[in-house]
């Protein structure tokens, strides 16, 4: 439903989450685009969502809270176009093997992520790395967020 309800060919749904409670279940729905996403583009698609589950339901009392948004710099990149949206940014990432890096995003390619890593050294300056990641090796990616 959440796919079939982007008003726009460049968003993409990001994370769908329904919470397990029965009396009245929320439906969390975090999507994003290229450039982006409006406010008014999440409240096309929670009305459309809306709609759906009316048709597909009936119109009876449903009691569901359903909320549209953006997945916000502190939610894990998922997406390729999440990705691309990134490059130049650090990241930090949580690999398969239990390991983490983090790093400047350099490029996204169809199958993972050119990073140039960070290698910090005691008492050393730290040196950078060109690594290439999988997709399919990461776990958790995040923008590491500066304030400076």
């Amino acid at each position: 439903m959440a796919e079939t309800s982007l008003p726009e060919q460049d968003l993409f749904i990001v994370d769908v989450a329904v919470s397990d409670s029965a009396v009245r279940p929320k439906i969390t729905v975090l999507a994003d685009g290229e450039q982006g996403i409006t406010i008014d583009q999440c409240a096309t698609i929670s009305r459309r969502i809306n709609k759906q589950i009316e048709e597909l339901l009936g119109e009876e009392e449903l009691s569901y809270v359903l909320e549209v948004s953006s997945p916000g710099l502190d939610f894990p990149l998922t997406q390729p176009q999440q990705f691309k949206r990134n490059i130049g940014r650090n990241l930090k990432l949580r690999l398969q093997n239990d390991t983490e890096k983090t790093g400047k995003l350099e490029e996204v390619t169809e199958t993972g992520l050119n990073l140039l890593e960070e290698v910090k050294q005691k008492g050393k300056k730290a040196t950078y790395v060109p690594v290439q990641i999988p997709f399919g090796e990461i776990v958790k990616a995040n923008v590491v967020i500066s304030f400076k």
